[in-house]
């Protein structure tokens, strides 16, 4: 089967690969030069390809804050694209009136007064932040909830498009009509 003479031609055979391979590598380097700095020389002034120099000049980017008037964007919501935001909400809240979910329920809640809505507990933070749901005020609390009433019990971080925002709050003030 195996005798000491196959494995001996078998061990020299992967040794041998092993050695062409590193001369091969001894060789690509001394040709190519591989090594050096960042700019492409190699110490001995010879630069490996071409070096192009880029102007760079420092800019200051400002971030630009646009200011958003929630009564002019409610003014021109679209209640039908709101009902698609409203996916958004409903594996919380309930539109029917006294189903109450992990969150209470959202229907009529444009103008209610903050915490009224029956058999459901709501924190302290959101009572003593305001004292009705104005279309403002749930403007400003759907775009960051725990920045806006800290330590409140909703964990969604929010809806960040004015746009949104604005639509959701023409969907559920238009459920009522």
């Amino acid at each position: 089967m195996f005798d000491t003479m196959t494995l001996t031609k078998a061990g020299g055979a992967l040794c041998g690969s092993l050695l062409v391979f590193l001369l091969g590598g001894w060789a690509a380097e001394t040709i190519y030069h591989v090594g050096g700095d960042d700019h492409g020389d190699h110490g001995d002034g010879h630069a490996q390809g071409y070096l192009i120099e880029v102007a760079t000049e420092e800019v200051e980017v400002a971030e630009v804050e646009e200011a958003i008037d929630p009564a002019v964007l409610l003014a021109s919501a679209n209640a039908s694209d709101g009902e698609g935001v409203w996916r958004n909400c409903q594996s919380c809240h309930a539109l029917d009136p006294g189903v109450n979910g992990v969150g209470p329920s959202l229907y009529g809640v444009v103008n209610r007064p903050v915490g009224a809505e029956a058999g459901y507990n709501y924190s302290g933070s959101l009572v003593a932040v305001a004292d009705v749901w104005t279309p403002e005020n749930l403007f400003a609390f759907l775009e960051n909830p725990g920045g806006w009433a800290p330590g409140t019990a909703m964990n969604y971080r929010g809806l960040r498009k004015a746009k949104d925002r604005a639509d959701l709050i023409a969907y559920l003030d238009n459920l009522d009509d």
